[in-house]
């Protein structure tokens, strides 16, 4: 799952010489919390709400609203904004996206081809929804974890076992995060699951690997194992 697939098109800029109150009014407009500054069709920086809090006067109290609204119209975006910003190239996976996000801790970044133009922006909620996407939980089915070894075959032989019981596979993920040596964590998703049926699976499963959780998303049914 490339960047490309999963980031904003519709990009909101604005421009270093555009006032402060501009560059809220387009923040709350348009639900958003970053936007790319571009200086002659060149991207500079980027501003965000933090950047806009920051700068905003910090005792209203002892400014009337007129000198507030005052101060904001002179304040130039250019003089607020985060000057070099990370950018992300259109071609990098999501995975890598949201490890670049949480290692600067920051909330998006403009998306960039090779000839350095914008072609969108990637922010935390595009993560999130590529996640939801990658897992399947759409679809509101049931959802295993187990503990398995790390040896061809493991995984096949529980989603045999699922498959036996005419349900669908929607997504398959693993990993050896928190995993005991020499097993991994896989969590399988699959729908249409008879639910009158879903005893007899849970059951046979057990038998088979150990189980970390079942969840069923449709009916809000939660079993943890550990």
């Amino acid at each position: 799952m490339l960047v490309k697939d999963w980031m904003s098109v519709n990009v909101v800029t604005v421009n270093t010489n555009d006032s402060m109150q501009h560059a809220i009014n387009l923040l709350i407009e348009n639900d958003i919390s970053m936007m790319p500054v571009l200086e002659d069709g060149q991207l500079v920086g980027v501003v965000t709400d933090r950047d806009l809090k920051r700068a905003s006067p910090s005792d209203a109290v002892m400014l009337d609203i007129q000198r507030i609204l005052y101060l904001l119209s002179k304040l130039e975006v250019g003089a607020i904004m985060s000057r070099y910003p990370i950018t992300l190239p259109v071609d990098l996976t999501v995975e890598e996206a949201a490890e670049i996000l949480l290692k600067n801790k920051i909330s998006g970044a403009p998306v960039l081809d090779e000839s350095g133009k914008i072609r969108g922006v990637i922010t935390k909620s595009d993560l999130f929804r590529a996640m939801i996407s990658l897992t399947g939980l759409s679809h509101s089915g049931v959802q295993f974890g187990f503990v398995l070894e790390d040896r061809p075959g493991s995984i096949k032989e529980v989603t045999d076992i699922i498959r036996r019981y005419d349900a669908r596979l929607i997504s398959i993920l693993s990993s050896y995060e928190l995993a005991p040596e020499g097993y991994r964590n896989v969590y399988v998703r699959a729908f249409n699951v008879d639910r009158e049926k879903l005893e007899s699976l849970k059951e046979e499963l057990k038998k088979q690997a150990k189980m970390l959780y079942m969840v069923d998303h449709r009916l809000n049914l939660r079993e943890v194992y550990y």
